[in-house]
């Protein structure tokens, strides 16, 4: 059977509220084949408390500074050892117990697997699907009207990723996946939620330099005049996506 290994990265930083139950999602799983890496920049809140509590359960452990979130991240990549690799960060969830299990039961050696999220508040409380529905087929070209997948449902074979680029500080995982994807020959949909997102985060309260960031990394990838006109695209579907959810509301 197809049980390949799969290296899970959880970057922290004084989240004492939500890391144990975004381990416990991954320390939980079905599926017997998970490096578990955890990269810790200094917390001085108890989190690391809560992390050494599992210490016979996690494959590694980094504390130290980091330079943000993508030097963070980099960290994980360049001790994982995976055939795979998935992000999920502190308040994040895997979507079920047998979730990896069922990923990769799904189809096998594929570049790239990848499912739908789950939007959580504070509480853990279901919001609903993201706005950004998983497409049923992907490419490198599918992010050309935003992020439709988001980091913790996708997984991608580690033999075809690279270092985050550093140069962005809030947007550097839709690069990051554009550039595996380009790479990739053979990408899953497994049709099912795959992970529970964590509503908010640093991208939400900079929000400005997040869509800048986003802006030039599409110009990158797809060339000036094409993300010019569709961000003219992007931009009428969410004013329509608020007008009409304001009329539902009310």
């Amino acid at each position: 059977m197809f049980k390949p290994k799969l290296s899970v990265i959880t970057i922290v930083y004084n989240n004492a509220r939500d890391i144990e139950r975004t381990m416990l999602s991954v320390l939980n799983q079905t599926y017997a084949n998970i490096e578990y890496i955890i990269i810790d920049g200094l917390s001085t809140d108890g989190t690391l408390d809560i992390i050494h509590k599992y210490d016979d359960k996690i494959s590694k452990l980094i504390s130290e500074r980091d330079k943000g979130i993508y030097d963070a991240m980099n960290k994980g990549l360049s001790v994982a050892t995976g055939d795979y690799v998935l992000f999920m960060n502190s308040g994040d969830e895997l979507f079920a117990d047998d979730t990896v299990a069922k990923i990769f039961a799904t189809a096998e050696n594929a570049d790239i697997y990848y499912g739908e999220t789950e939007m959580i508040d504070d509480a853990g409380n279901s919001l609903g699907q993201r706005r950004h529905k998983a497409p049923q087929q992907f490419n490198w070209r599918g992010f050309k009207f935003g992020m439709s997948i988001s980091h913790q449902a996708i997984y991608i074979k580690r033999s075809i990723i690279e270092p985050y680029n550093l140069q962005y500080q809030l947007s550097s995982d839709i690069d990051w996946i554009i550039r595996a994807a380009k790479k990739a020959e053979k990408i899953v949909n497994v049709n099912q939620y795959v992970a529970k997102y964590l509503v908010g985060g640093m991208s939400k309260k900079r929000h400005r330099q997040s869509l800048k960031e986003r802006f030039d990394i599409m110009k990158q990838h797809y060339g000036l005049v094409l993300t010019v006109f569709n961000h003219v695209i992007i931009a009428f579907n969410l004013g329509w996506y608020w007008i009409w959810n304001r009329r539902t509301n009310d």
